[in-house]
């Protein structure tokens, strides 16, 4: 059976494409229940569907062409990122470094600096600070949309951050 069988086969089992119980986003749970034994029954007489032979892949290797996309856009605009000349906090040489990407009147990016500011005077911390709007092309090049994004050298993560995780992320 195909997978096109089968989502023929599931489509009647729910009563048909004019039915209302399609609408596989608002099923009840008796809805839902009877949706997985029937998928469970499905699965279970045409196994190829679902090749259990074969490992589940490492969530790495699923991810690993963003993962090395994402390191190569951090390669290539370090210098934009992380220059002690640019403007920012913390010694020049600190043994990390964030760039945190901005917006005006941004609670979240206020709150954001605030944490980072009292977090370099405890760690070996250098915070590059860049305005979103007066760096859009490198933003943009990053891929980032949302403020704040803390740009690390071997990562990007998009909105607030608290305190305590990022004090993880300096311990290490």
């Amino acid at each position: 059976m195909t997978r096109l069988a089968f989502a023929a086969c599931l489509t009647a089992c729910l009563g048909g494409p004019s039915s209302a119980e399609t609408d596989l986003l608002h099923l009840t749970p008796t809805e839902r229940a009877i949706l997985g034994q029937e998928i469970r029954a499905v699965l279970l007489t045409v196994p190829e569907l679902l090749p259990l032979d074969r490992p589940a892949p490492d969530a790495a290797d699923l991810y690993a062409e963003a993962i090395g996309s994402d390191l190569a856009r951090l390669k290539a605009h370090a210098e934009a990122l992380f220059s002690p000349a640019l403007p920012g906090f913390g010694p020049a040489d600190a043994t990390h470094t964030i760039a945190l990407f901005t917006k005006p009147g941004c609670e979240d990016c206020a709150r954001a600096e605030a944490d980072l500011r009292a977090l370099s005077k405890r760690h070996d911390l250098r915070v590059t600070l860049l305005d979103m709007e007066e760096n859009k092309a490198l933003a943009d090049a990053l891929q980032l949309d949302m403020a704040p994004s803390y740009v690390f050298p071997d990562q990007m993560l998009r909105g607030h951050i608290p305190a305590i995780i990022l004090e993880r992320y300096l311990a290490e």
